[in-house]
């Protein structure tokens, strides 16, 4: 399970057809202990996710499947909301 923390939303002037109404995110990918683990990305969104809040994320073939129009050009989607994560060394709260 890869877990980020969004960090906004990105608005882009032109996307492929195949995104209309789909929002883009800045999300910060997590370690198991809740600290950023390298570069902020973007992913696509289709749950609405809000800032702040921890959310699962995928990349490759399986992100364009969480699309609704399943043959999109992404690299990365949000593909559930987290309530509550924890590991062993730390409890985390998924801001809702």
């Amino acid at each position: 399970m890869q877990l980020a923390k969004v960090l906004g939303s990105v608005v882009a002037t032109q996307k492929h057809e195949s995104l209309a109404g789909v929002r883009l995110l800045l999300i910060q990918p997590q370690d198991e202990n809740g600290e950023p683990d390298g570069d902020a990305i973007v992913a696509a969104d289709p749950l609405q996710a809000g800032a702040g809040e921890i959310v699962e994320w995928t990349t490759g073939r399986e992100a364009a499947l969480a699309l609704p129009v399943t043959f999109s050009p992404v690299d990365a989607s949000v593909v559930r909301i987290v309530d509550h994560a924890w590991s062993d060394r730390k409890y985390m709260d998924g801001g809702r």
